[in-house]
């Protein structure tokens, strides 16, 4: 055989080798779509059929480049995680970080963050594949979902025939997770939950479904494999009407339990609950001050016609006494209603308040006040009017018998245990 015969044979086995090469590509897939991705009634098989070829061309370009720490598949970035760190590792270190509250609360944050978390991401992967894929049905969004969610690594999931899953406040879904990868965890781990742990789960396909119709859901998981159930069972269903089905479901397996119904930013909410509350407070001490003091204006202005009136030395000095009892009260309201915190009053601003409304009272506007009060030295706002009226006292009788001896200055000093009673 001639040299030139030799190399003519090496490029035709070349080209072959090339055309199979080509055809292993089309045809390789990371995934095995050979086995069945979802499991739905017979009824609605068709709708799902459709959504696993739907979903299998979109994960049909997955590529992979260590050296830029990239993911690819169909063009968007995807990162790995372990499941477990998501999973029974995370409630651990949940319950380290929250050792100092009762175990079922810190249980509960943990689930309500992981719930938040999956069901945001649900929504936007759902939005992303609804775009990407061109899809328009609200049924056809929906069929995506489970397939979608086995081909992510979340769980593999079986639709049970008594769901409906209408896009109106109807809507019901009952399923399992044969597989997911939270109870996985646990299992394999040799942990058993006190709790259902697929909550992440719950949130993903709650979210995905509820961009798909346009409706708010919420899913609950009332078995758990991690617990030492048969199945992972899931009811999805609108927040408001949730609590219907959960008791029906309760009533028919003999359980007597109360479901803990997870809803998206339920923090967010009771944040805004709590703003609003905060405001109508707020609105309401404004016009209870605005009541208050108006009220004093006008004891405060009888009196004085009063005394005015009577022209009796000994009843005026009463009347005055009296008014500045008043203005005392009236300075704990004020410094109530200026404090943001509520709660404490600074003693040397108290003081000093008190000073310049009886130098106003007496037209001693020459005297000066030094002070001589422990720094940042508060009081509890129930306990600021018997001290007020002392105080009122001491300054008042300073203004009348003392500032002529001691050269237009008024000190005052206090010391911290003189009011360990208070």
């Amino acid at each position: 055989m001639t040299t030139n015969t030799t190399i003519e044979n090496l490029k035709k086995r070349i080209k072959q080798l090339e055309k199979e090469n080509d055809s292993l590509k089309k045809n390789f897939s990371l995934f095995d779509t050979k086995k069945p991705t979802v499991k739905v009634p017979k009824q609605i098989q068709p709708l799902f059929n459709e959504a696993s070829e739907t979903v299998k061309k979109y994960f049909s370009t997955f590529k992979v480049d260590p050296s830029t720490s990239k993911i690819e598949i169909n063009g968007h970035r995807y990162i790995l995680m372990r499941a477990e760190s998501l999973a029974n590792d995370f409630f651990k270190n949940i319950i380290k970080l929250y050792a100092d509250r009762p175990l079922p609360e810190a249980i509960k944050i943990g689930r309500n963050l992981l719930f938040d978390m999956a069901h945001l991401i649900g929504i936007e992967d759902a939005k992303n594949f609804h775009k990407k894929m061109k899809l328009k049905d609200p049924i056809a969004k929906l069929s995506a979902g489970p397939v979608h969610f086995a081909y992510m690594g979340w769980a593999f999931v079986d639709i049970l025939e008594e769901s409906k899953p209408s896009p109106d406040e109807n809507f019901y879904l009952k399923y399992n997770h044969p597989f997911s990868f939270e109870a996985n965890s646990w299992i394999k781990a040799k942990e058993k939950a006190d709790f259902p742990v697929c909550t992440m789960n719950a949130g993903y396909s709650s979210g995905w479904c509820e961009e798909s119709f346009g409706i708010n859901l919420t899913a609950v998981e009332i078995t758990c494999r991690a617990k030492g159930d048969k199945n992972c069972t899931f009811i999805m269903a609108p927040p408001n009407k949730i609590n219907s089905y959960l008791e029906k479901e309760a009533v028919k397996y003999k359980r007597v339990k109360k479901y803990d119904v997870p809803l998206f930013f339920e923090r967010k909410k009771i944040e805004e609950k709590l703003n609003t509350a905060v405001k109508d407070k707020e609105t309401l001490l404004k016009e209870v001050h605005h009541r208050v003091k108006n009220n004093l204006q006008i004891i405060t202005s009888l009196l004085r016609l009063h005394a005015e009136k009577e022209n009796n030395p000994q009843f005026t000095e009463l009347v005055t006494e009296s008014q500045n009892r008043i203005l005392s009260m009236a300075l704990i309201h004020e410094m109530l209603y200026a404090d943001t915190n509520f709660s404490r009053i600074n003693l040397e601003k108290y003081v000093t308040s008190i000073f310049e409304q009886l130098r106003s009272t007496y037209g001693k506007n020459f005297v000066k006040l030094e002070l001589d009060i422990p720094k940042g030295f508060s009081f509890e706002i129930n306990k600021m009017i018997p001290i007020g009226l002392i105080l009122n006292e001491v300054i008042s009788n300073s203004f009348k018998y003392a500032f002529p001896k001691n050269k237009g200055k008024i000190f005052v000093m206090i010391k911290k245990k003189r009011f360990n009673n208070f």
